[in-house]
Parts: C-alpha cells; structure tokens; sequence
C-alpha cells in the first residue's frame, strides 16, 4: 500500500509549481502550497480539495517562511518532500544590471531557496527522512548571453544542492537539483522574467537576440509541463534518487556539449594547469 506523502511547494501558483501539486493530489498525496498572494484563488482553482493546504508566503521573507512552515507541520503534522520552485528569470548583459536588479534575482532564486530549506530541515532532522528537490535550469549547467545573471543562480542552486546532499545523506536526507529545460509554462511571460532598464548598445550581437526572442518564443517550448510533473512523482518516489537530474533533451543537450567543451579546455591546457605544484627538490622545512 503507498504511503501517503506530505509536500511542501513554494511558487504553486502557476507553472512548474501548479502542476505538481495537481499531479501530487492526483497521486493521493497531501500538500503544503505557497503562493505570495491570494490563496483562496489557488485553493479555490483547486476544488478546495482536503489534502491541499495553501498558504500565503514569500520566500524572500524569512519570518513569513518559518510561519508558512509551521502552519504546513500544525495541518498535516510532517513535510515530506519540499520542492524549491519559486523564482524568476532577468534577461540582462551582466554589466548591464544594477545591484538592485542583481540582489532581487539571487534573493528569490538563491537566498530565498536557503530561507525554505533551512525552515524545513529541523523537522526533517528530527524525522530522520525526507527529500529536498530544488528547481535548477539547463542554464545552471551552462552560459547564454543575456541570461547568465540567471544561470549563475542556477549554478549556485546546482552546487547548494551538492553540499546539502552530503550534509544530509547520514541523517536519511536526500536533495536533488532537477534542472527542466525549456517547457511551455509562463516561465517566458512579463509575469515570469524581467529585463534590466539598462540598455548598452555594445551588447546588440549577445544579448538583443535574447531581448527580443524570449517573448516570441513563449508558448512554444518543447517541454510538457504535465509530464515534468510526472517526473517529479517518480522522483519523490524513488527509494535512492539521483543528486542531479536534467529533464529535457535541451537540458541533456547543454550538458553533454558543455562537458565536451570543458574537457577539451582542460586537455588543451594541461601543462599549464599541472605546472604550479612545488619542485620535488623543495623540502618541507624550505616551504615552511
């Protein structure tokens, strides 16, 4: 017989985060859903379904967080699975975007990821069990003109994902960084990224291309949403889930090439980057 699973969802209104805890309810499972405002429109959209408990809360909002998750513990008395969604992109050169723009990026997509984890683990620790799923992006496995700003929380979100999961692995703990490629959510709408207000004109052959395309592209994605959140089903399921799971043949795409390339890059620059230790005739006494 399944055992029933409680899940914790941040960013639930729309996109990746709505179709999980659809699929998630549909499996029998409970549901913690977080949403930065009105809840009763999710719950609502939802057919107030009873295993489903939606709470207002932004993760950017450290106190708002820790009280959305005791409210999840006082509902449905454990949390389960707590998947890290919530977060935006920013279409910008890097020397484009102010420091405001920047810190907003990482604070939704990196330091509020830390304010959710770091709420949920005591009650994990003390359950000896759970899993942390955090939302990357194929851009976390490599960089795109005009969206590296974005892909370099990814690639924090990646290596987060790394530490905790051997942090976490002796306490019964597993985290995966699931990085989807591009899917036909609203991830590519005006509600879902932003562009920085500078413009610099030297960018036009790197970022312009990305300024205009993103929008165009919107609706066209390959991705199936509904089917990621399948995934997503089969991997809270999993007994002995991966760290890292790229879901897309983009995604599986950008990582083999960006692999091939690096490889390449290290071999070209072998000698060089092995030449740096100290000479054999150099005696520890001499380097101290």
């Amino acid at each position: 017989m399944k055992t029933q699973k409680v899940w914790f969802i941040t960013g639930a209104s729309r996109g990746f985060g709505l179709e999980i805890t659809r699929a998630a309810l549909a499996e029998g499972d409970r549901v913690v859903a977080t949403v930065r405002n009105e809840p009763a429109q999710l719950a609502h959209a939802l057919h107030n379904h009873l295993d489903l408990c939606v709470v207002q809360m932004d993760v950017t909002q450290e106190n708002q967080v820790q009280e959305a998750v005791k409210q999840g513990i006082a509902r449905f008395g454990r949390i389960d699975v707590l998947v890290n969604n919530a977060g935006f992109g920013m279409v910008s050169a890097i020397e484009e975007a102010t420091d405001a723009e920047v810190r907003k990026q990482y604070d939704t997509n990196v330091f509020g990821l830390l304010n959710v984890t770091r709420a949920v683990l005591p009650y994990l620790r003390q359950q000896k069990s759970g899993h942390i799923i955090n939302i990357s992006s194929l851009f976390g496995y490599d960089a795109i003109g005009g969206w590296g700003l974005y892909g370099s929380t990814k690639f924090a979100v990646e290596g987060l994902s790394k530490g905790l999961a051997i942090e976490l692995a002796p306490l019964g703990i597993y985290v995966t960084a699931v990085a989807p490629g591009l899917f036909s959510t609203d991830f590519l709408s005006a509600e879902s990224y932003i562009a920085a207000q500078t413009i610099i004109d030297d960018y036009q052959e790197t970022v312009a291309l990305m300024r205009s395309g993103a929008s165009a592209l919107h609706g066209h994605q390959p991705g199936d949403p509904k089917k990621f959140a399948s995934v997503m089903i089969q991997l809270a399921n999993t007994e002995r889930p991966p760290v890292h799971l790229p879901v897309g043949q983009d995604t599986i795409a950008m990582y083999r090439n960006n692999a091939a390339k690096m490889a390449r890059e290290i071999e070209a620059w072998l000698p060089v980057a092995t030449s740096t230790d100290h000479d054999h005739s150099v005696t520890a006494s001499t380097v101290a």
